[in-house]
């Protein structure tokens, strides 16, 4: 029910790292597309340092994270960054969503305002969890969504770090399900072929990956046991809500990231 509850609401905050209103709006600033997805992310954080991004954001290779942090830094401010966010947010949402977004706001935000009276060990989310919540409900429904979603992130970290899986090794046994094209992940983190080959053949060699390069009885053990301690660690959540208000939750949720698909925010989702 973890998973869903999440999954059923997560177009709304996932399309604003595919939204062209925000590339726009990034690229006013002078930062190309993965500059503008790193220092929009970040930018709850502050001016941070490169190792910083990479730590909190785990699955990118360093390189392309050294190549634009901190000198993103030099052409805008985090705070402009996070106001062309909300920007972005509030043109593409409010495109695609309905006007009454009361209820569904409500509930996301009590489990949200519940996230946030856990945030140990949850860097990026604890940064967002800092930020003011926007007057306009439609940016409160964003808002909310954005920290449950770091809130599970975080915890989904620690799960990968629990089991001693790098961030390029979470990425290929994501592909190994047979649910994502490699080349996707492989190059919007970065990787390069020859890295990414190398990791298959080390997962191949550790009984995760099979020739076929789909997942092992081994790694699908692995790999859902991953999923699990996620679920568990971002369950306390929406422990606020009662079982009907979830199961209401999801009825709310689900139209709406439905018509964010369908409204072309979210590249292949269709």
């Amino acid at each position: 029910m973890i998973r869903t509850l999440f999954r059923s609401l997560e177009a709304v905050h996932g399309m604003i790292y595919f939204a062209p209103e925000a590339d726009s709006r990034y690229a006013s600033a002078g930062l190309d597309r993965p500059g503008g997805y790193f220092a929009s992310r970040a930018a709850a954080m502050g001016a941070v340092g490169a190792e910083v991004v990479i730590a909190t954001f785990y699955n990118f290779n360093p390189e392309i994270v050294r190549a634009r942090i901190p000198q993103a830094w030099e052409k805008v401010t985090p705070q402009r960054m996070l106001e062309l966010r909300w920007e972005a947010a509030d043109e593409a949402l409010r495109k695609v969503l309905p006007d009454d977004l009361k209820e569904i706001t409500e509930l996301a935000k009590r489990a949200a305002e519940r996230s946030k009276d856990m945030p140990q060990g949850r860097t990026l989310f604890a940064a967002h969890a800092s930020l003011p919540w926007p007057d306009d409900t439609l940016l409160q429904l964003f808002h909310a969504q954005t920290l449950l979603r770091e809130f599970r992130g975080d915890g989904h970290l620690a799960a990968l770090l629990r089991h001693n899986i790098s961030g390029i090794e979470a990425l290929v046994l994501h592909v190994a399900t047979g649910d994502y094209p490699a080349d996707a992940l492989r190059k919007t983190r970065a990787w390069s072929r020859e890295q990414w080959d190398a990791t298959v053949e080390d997962l191949q060699h550790r009984g995760l990956v099979g020739e076929d390069q789909l997942l092992t009885d081994k790694g699908r053990e692995l790999r859902n046991g991953i999923e699990d301690d996620t679920d568990r660690m971002a369950a306390p959540a929406y422990d606020v809500l009662s079982d009907q208000e979830k199961q209401r939750f999801v009825e709310l949720a689900a139209p709406l990231s439905k018509a964010v698909v369908e409204g072309g925010l979210l590249p292949g989702r269709r």
